[in-house]
């Protein structure tokens, strides 16, 4: 189960966001995600309401977010995710959101595969929808793509659905939105919940020191080494 967190901003512009994050949590029992769906029936009951349908951990409360933690703390699965910084992206790749995405999901899931997958195997992988209709069916063949060159060899399946629809996605989203803060914000403390089962972290661009455009390191702005 994959979800993202950023956007396809490579500005400096205010929203713009400087990582693009892609988590996977992977897991030979998807019912953990009926954890997440007996904690809203019982937050309903105690009379605290959530603030959107699918347990995004962006807009929900404090109260919400930790209350889903302690309950993620509770389960097993395993978390990669790869950090992508983005004004140290190459340009050819930021001018073109599909190769953007389907390089960083190359990037993710090559490694992955070879850590999760065993003889024998088979893999379903489901991945949060985004943009337009037409930019999600691009989305959805880029990620099938990338998953077929990696696991040829297995019985495999990919699906690109609404991250409300599948309480696993649920999972997937507080966990890239707690390692996007800790890279994004500094701010660590949702992450170590999950530490423990964080197997990887990819920085993929980590030691190069060429930005591609102006960007807010902090609160010091960040010079122009090369534009291209």
């Amino acid at each position: 189960f994959a979800d993202e967190a950023g956007n396809f901003d490579f500005s400096h512009k205010n929203g713009a966001t400087r990582y693009f994050v892609l988590t996977s949590v992977t897991t030979d029992e998807p019912s953990i995600g009926n954890s997440l769906i007996e904690l809203r029936r019982r937050l309903l009951w105690e009379g605290i309401n959530q603030k959107t349908k699918d347990f995004h951990a962006s807009e929900e409360s404090k109260q919400v977010q930790e209350r889903v933690f302690a309950e993620l703390c509770k389960q097993s699965f395993r978390i990669d995710s790869t950090i992508i910084e983005k004004p140290k992206t190459q340009p050819h790749l930021t001018k073109d959101e599909l190769r953007f995405y389907k390089t960083v999901w190359h990037l993710h899931f090559k490694f992955v595969a070879k850590q999760i997958l065993r003889m024998g195997d088979q893999l379903f992988v489901i991945s949060a929808s985004i943009g337009t209709k037409r930019k999600q069916n691009e989305f959805h063949n880029a990620v099938e793509d990338v998953v077929r060159q990696s696991a040829y060899r297995f019985k495999f399946r990919v699906a690109s659905v609404a991250s409300s629809s599948d309480p696993c996605l649920w999972i997937a989203d507080y966990c890239c939105w707690a390692i996007q803060r800790k890279y994004e914000r500094g701010d660590d403390k949702a992450y170590k919940l999950i530490k423990d089962k964080i197997r990887s972290e990819f920085l993929p661009f980590s030691r190069s020191s060429t930005l591609y455009y102006w960007c807010k390191i902090g609160k010091k702005i960040g010079r122009l080494a090369r534009l291209l």
